[in-house]
């Protein structure tokens, strides 16, 4: 039976819009927007390099035709260089696709992350690190990450890009476990999401637009175009093309708890890595130019495969227990438990929380009442026991007060 302030605090809709949650919803909403748009082009355009179709009549610098067929017409798409001098009056260029969602993610970062004290970023089980250093080594390990991809690229990768992809992985998988040994696992997850979009924005930015900008150049003065120029910006855009899929993953994370929040996180982010990218490689493969395709059996079964790396890295790993902080024999009442809550829970998780941190319960949940605790019982396990998001928080909050 419920009693008159269970019935209010059930009704409970929230607190006015904090400053940050607004910040939060806005970048949050502009990055999805910027990203679909970012990443359709480049799913676009890898088609179209794959697709395009060599015979017939084509000028000497085309690089290949195609035909489409979309929104009750026809298109004629040609790839080509130009000739000196040919450069049209209107280009369109396709940059700010990619400008927006770095920028909104780094937005996204700032507010959510290095905000309230660092207390998503800091987990103090993991590593008990200052927020003011937590935050550094957080925004210097994209700018060195950046420093490191790229020259290993403008140096190894022009003589080996075999070797240089081998030391670019390898050091990619060792980032991630670092990070899950420095930052709270979602932090973990998001600062590798963080380091690969800032290594994808790079390429665009520094070497992507600058080649164009060559071209074009070129063209104007009436010169011939470097066609290396090209080739170099093609590369980088096929780095970018096999990250997308292990980065919408990390970009949806902090959903998933079972996932960063197990004892062997980096490894399961590792698993669904290797299987997104895979899958990626095989769907690009696909293609044998001038608008032929693999038979289906020869490319779906090995990208299949992949997928069930990542599967298994989500599924199977997360199935191995790491040993039990406390080992409970006896059973545990309802009373006991809400007791536990309200010492621990309830300071943020209130109508009118009491801990700074928190001016609005999060997520709009409360546990003043029984009725509310019953309620939740699945999240409260999902979080609190396998997890541990609820105890980190405590922990870095109390080494924040101290």
């Amino acid at each position: 039976m419920r009693t008159g302030a269970t019935d209010r605090a059930l009704a409970y809709t929230g607190a006015p819009v904090r400053l940050n949650e607004l910040f939060d919803v806005v970048f949050r909403w502009a990055h999805l927007i910027a990203g679909i748009m970012w990443i359709g082009n480049s799913m676009l355009f890898n088609w179209l390099d794959r697709n395009l179709e060599h015979h017939g009549r084509l000028s000497p610098l085309s690089q290949g035709k195609i035909f489409m067929v979309h929104s009750g017409a026809f298109y004629d798409v040609e790839k080509k260089l130009l000739e000196p001098g040919e450069l049209p009056t209107t280009l369109h260029w396709f940059k700010w696709q990619n400008g927006f969602t770095w920028m909104t993610g780094i937005a996204l970062l700032v507010i959510v992350y290095y905000g309230n004290g660092a207390a998503f970023l800091v987990d103090v089980n993991v590593c008990a690190l200052d927020p003011v250093v937590a935050i550094t080594a957080s925004a210097s390990s994209l700018f060195i990450g950046w420093v490191v991809y790229d020259g290993l690229w403008r140096t190894v990768g022009e003589r080996n890009p075999r070797a240089a992809t081998v030391a670019s992985v390898a050091m990619l998988f060792g980032a991630i476990y670092g990070f899950t040994q420095m930052f709270s696992g979602r932090a973990a997850y998001i600062q590798t999401g963080v380091l690969i979009g800032t290594i994808m924005t790079g390429n665009v930015w520094l070497c992507i637009l600058p080649s164009q900008r060559s071209l074009i150049a070129a063209t104007e003065a009436g010169r011939p175009q470097d066609p290396v120029l090209s080739l170099r910006a093609k590369q980088r855009s096929i780095h970018n093309n096999y990250l997308t899929f292990p980065l919408l993953f990390m970009m949806l994370s902090n959903h998933f708890p079972s996932a960063y929040g197990h004892h062997l996180s980096w490894l399961v982010l590792i698993c669904v890595m290797i299987g997104g990218a895979g899958v990626r490689y095989f769907m690009n493969i696909r293609y044998r130019g001038e608008g032929r395709q693999m038979l289906a059996i020869a490319w779906l079964t090995p990208a299949a495969m992949m997928a069930a790396i990542a599967v298994g890295g989500l599924v199977l790993i997360t199935r191995v227990s790491a040993a039990p902080d406390v080992d409970v024999t006896y059973p545990v009442g309802f009373a006991r438990a809400q007791e536990i809550i309200v010492k621990r829970c309830v300071p943020c998780h209130s109508t009118h929380p009491t801990d700074p941190v928190f001016p609005a319960p999060p997520n709009n949940v409360v546990f003043e009442a029984p009725d509310q605790i019953k309620l939740m019982v699945p999240r409260i396990r999902e979080r609190a026991i396998e997890s541990k998001d609820r105890r980190r928080r405590a922990a870095a909050v109390a080494s924040r007060d101290r």
